[in-house]
């Protein structure tokens, strides 16, 4: 506690820096990455996303993942926000982004144990869909809602 007092068997998982982001191609298209998540034992739609590396900026981080998960980079890649997933037990940030631009430059480099599918929608459908409470990951969800909303300021 903030006063020095020990609270027993208080447990804190210690993560590093995750980002995720908004990723729109340059004709207009949101990538979208489907994949299993153990935890929940199922398929979910998210957007792109992972840890930042040691001595990473969360942007060139974020970039690295964008090109790993799904082959894309991208000209653009804006910080919109960051959030706590869990404070009470987590003890990251997670930096959210939007990233325009998109083009196709190369095949995905995955880590041995991720097996994910990248699928293209158009962005009033993914608007849509997010309404819809069609995605379940959360930091996920803001990162869309604040994307969104700086997507709606650019084109005001």
């Amino acid at each position: 506690m903030p006063d020095g007092t020990i609270v027993p068997e208080y447990f804190v998982v210690e993560l590093p820096t995750s980002a995720c982001a908004l990723a729109i191609t340059d004709d207009n298209k949101v990538i979208l990455v489907k994949q299993y998540r153990y935890p929940l034992e199922e398929v979910i739609l998210e957007i792109p996303g992972g840890f930042i590396d040691q001595g990473e900026s969360p942007e060139k981080g974020m970039a690295r993942e964008l090109l790993e998960e799904t082959g894309y980079a991208f000209s653009n890649v804006e910080y919109v926000g960051r959030v706590a997933a869990n404070p009470g037990v987590l003890n990251n940030y997670t930096q959210l982004f939007l990233a325009t631009g998109g083009k196709k430059v190369a095949g995905q480099s995955l880590d041995h144990f991720e097996e994910i599918e990248v699928l293209l929608y158009p962005v009033e459908e993914v608007r849509a869909m997010l309404l819809r409470n069609e995605f379940v990951q959360a930091l996920h969800v803001c990162c869309m809602m604040y994307a969104f909303e700086r997507l709606d300021k650019m084109f005001l």
